[in-house]
């Protein structure tokens, strides 16, 4: 597939958006990153393409410009996460293998600033929605370290199952660190995640939860 159905998309869901990244993101990008570097390194793959510390801006260009020829060539949808119109993370689906799989990876990550006010779940469940419904996919997989409880949090409110260890999956600060598999597919949503996930929401303010959300 040479293009992906309904791509370029921008989506949102209240104060919550999801955007394609774009190469004039470069500067808030690459400054997001670097503030945010002790929050994010226990998680982030040791990859010189996705740096966090570097300051000049040559890195970043050339990451904006690899996720936008994947995106072109129906390789992956790298969206920009959005909080009352403002840059607060980053969405990327990836990894995406056509055929008879139909198949991707998500990956996230979010502002420290902005943690805690469910914004990452409801911008993964539009994305799962796009995916599925618009784009063709049939399963998506996140890969979690068993550590990081709160992104852990968030596939478990949308209903991801877990599918067991991936032993040391990808190299994360300094080591070969072991990742859970969890994924779902679209027969899980049949009315769709976003629906599934504004009943929760709904259902947690009425009982009073206090449980944080990424």
């Amino acid at each position: 597939m040479d293009r992906l159905r309904g791509w370029p998309a921008t989506l949102s869901e209240g104060p919550v958006g999801l955007r394609p990244l774009r190469l004039r993101d470069v500067r808030v990008w690459r400054d997001t990153r670097v503030r945010n570097a002790d929050w994010l390194r226990p998680w982030e793959p040791s990859n010189p393409e996705t740096p966090l510390f570097r300051t000049g801006l040559g890195p970043y260009i050339s990451m904006v410009g690899t996720l936008r020829r994947e995106a072109r060539q129906g390789l992956a949808l790298p969206w920009v996460v959005t909080y009352e119109g403002r840059f607060v993370g980053q969405l990327t689906v990836g990894a995406i293998v056509w055929g008879s799989a139909r198949s991707a990876q998500v990956g996230y990550w979010i502002d420290a600033r902005h943690a805690g006010r469910g914004i990452i779940p409801t911008a993964l469940a539009m994305a799962v929605d796009h995916c599925f419904f618009t784009t063709g996919l049939h399963r998506l997989e996140a890969n979690i370290r068993p550590e990081n409880h709160a992104s852990r949090r968030v596939v478990e409110k949308l209903g991801f199952r877990e599918e067991g260890i991936r032993r040391r999956q990808l190299h994360i600060n300094g080591a070969w660190r072991d990742h859970i598999c969890y994924a779902i597919t679209v027969e899980d949503v049949p009315g769709g995640l976003l629906k599934q996930w504004r009943r929760v929401r709904q259902a947690a303010s009425h009982g009073g939860s206090s449980h944080e959300e990424v």
